[in-house]
């Protein structure tokens, strides 16, 4: 049996920018790269989900065990592209804006503007 051992870390800024948009940044470093030098793909889907939640939150503060937390219930993640250096750049707006369910897009693009990540997700308010 080959067993594998995996450590790596991640780090990035969200920010709501306005009701309508909140965007992030994440600076590409070893601990989020494949084996292939470029950012592991779970690395993007977490940074985009985070995006995308910071805007369903809309500038409240999550805490453990909140009402209301937006919970993701599905993910839809088209990877398009990938990049080893640089920063990472996550742009989400909303799709539909609910007051129990609402759907997010959110983009990830690469320093140069390439887009790597599109990524939908639909969030429910956790009660």
């Amino acid at each position: 049996m080959t067993r594998f051992s995996y450590d790596g870390s991640i780090a990035f800024a969200t920010e709501l920018v306005s009701a309508e948009q909140a965007a992030g940044t994440m600076p590409i470093q070893p601990g989020i790269l494949n084996p292939f030098g470029t950012v592991h793909a779970g690395a993007l889907i977490w940074f985009a989900d985070v995006v995308a939640t910071t805007l369903a939150l809309q500038g409240r503060v999550p805490e453990a065990g909140m009402t209301g937390f937006p919970l993701a219930i599905n993910l839809a993640a088209n990877l398009v592209g990938n990049s080893g250096e640089g920063s990472l750049h996550a742009s989400a707006r909303f799709v539909k804006q609910g007051r129990r369910v609402s759907t997010v897009r959110t983009e990830v693009t690469s320093d140069a503007g390439k887009l790597l990540l599109d990524l939908t997700t639909t969030h429910i308010a956790a009660s």
